[in-house]
């Protein structure tokens, strides 16, 4: 007891409120509110920026109180006692509210008259095409189709260097019939030795150039010969009909052996010198050549450059 007597009292003191005290943690409330709500300042700049007029009117039209239809009924309020649901009884008291605002497109207003043709267009159907316009549809795709064939087979004779020469000797036209290939001759040119139906050999890669450019088309075709007026020696028996005619057919066989679906041959014909290209010198080389028709499926024709000497009938 005596020790304990003598033991030195110690006393602590504690300071209160110190410089450094605990303030709790409200200020990382307030600090949280504030960044929230910059960020959706921020937000509503960027899309206030980012909208048209149109838009801006359309949400402008969201929150507008008009846009309920106002009644009497009720508690006499801006919704007047009804649901802004569908009409009838109100399924449930937790249904969302909502109102449905069609804003307008950001793109310049169109025609109402071109809005007009296409829709009546779009809600068209096939069946309902008169005939007139249904024909002229197809017309418009055939001559799109030749014109592709067109196309295709000059830049297959420029890709050819041994053939390029010979681009004057091709003449391609749309005539009532339809495509019209024509491979002529000129002068110091011919496509065949004089009086024969023997092709030279770049006669032959010009027909299958014609055959590739056609291959995928659907349209018949019809093989003409023709010739200019100089007649064959008397007392042979064979003439300008032979020659056009052998000469047709030695076409046609350059074709099928180039691939070209022998079911398409519609017909294979000689015309002699009965419808020459230069009607004005029956004579000219250029009256010698081989015509190759696509016909036409359907006989609307679009366009076309007529029929240039040769009626192909």
């Amino acid at each position: 007891m005596a020790q304990d007597e003598n033991r030195p009292i110690i006393i602590k003191k504690v300071k209160k409120g110190g410089r450094h005290g605990h303030h709790g943690g409200a200020w990382k409330v307030a600090y949280a509110d504030f960044v929230t709500a910059m960020m959706a300042f921020f937000l509503l700049l960027w899309l206030l920026n980012a909208t048209t007029e149109e838009q801006k009117r359309g949400i402008a039209d969201y929150f507008s109180p008009h846009s309920i239809a106002p009644s009497s009924s009720g508690a006499g309020g801006v919704m007047g006692g009804q649901s802004m649901n569908l009409e009838g009884s109100l399924n449930s008291d937790r249904s969302p509210v909502g109102i449905t605002v069609s804003i307008p497109s950001s793109n310049e207003e169109e025609d109402p008259t071109e809005q007009a043709e296409e829709s009546e267009a779009a809600t068209k159907r096939p069946g309902e095409l008169s005939e007139e316009a249904l024909e002229r549809e197809l017309a418009e795709r055939e001559a799109a189709q030749f014109e592709a064939a067109e196309g295709a087979l000059r830049q297959a004779i420029q890709n050819v260097p041994e053939l390029r020469g010979l681009v004057e000797n091709l003449v391609i036209d749309q005539t009532s019939q339809g495509l019209r290939i024509q491979i002529v001759d000129r002068e110091k040119t011919s496509m065949f030795p004089s009086g024969s139906a023997q092709m030279y050999g770049r006669t032959q890669q010009l027909m299958e150039l014609v055959a590739d450019a056609i291959a995928n088309l659907p349209n018949r075709v019809a093989i003409k010969g023709h010739t200019d007026a100089t007649p064959f020696s008397s007392g042979s028996g064979y003439s300008n009909w032979e020659l056009s005619t052998d000469r047709a057919n030695a076409s046609r066989r350059a074709l099928l052996d180039a691939g070209l679906d022998p079911r398409r041959i519609e017909s294979v014909a000689g015309r002699a010198d009965q419808e020459p290209l230069i009607a004005d010198d029956p004579y000219s080389p250029r009256n010698r050549r081989i015509s190759v028709v696509l016909l036409r499926e359907n006989k609307t024709q679009i366009g076309g450059s007529g029929d240039g000497g040769d009626s192909d009938g």
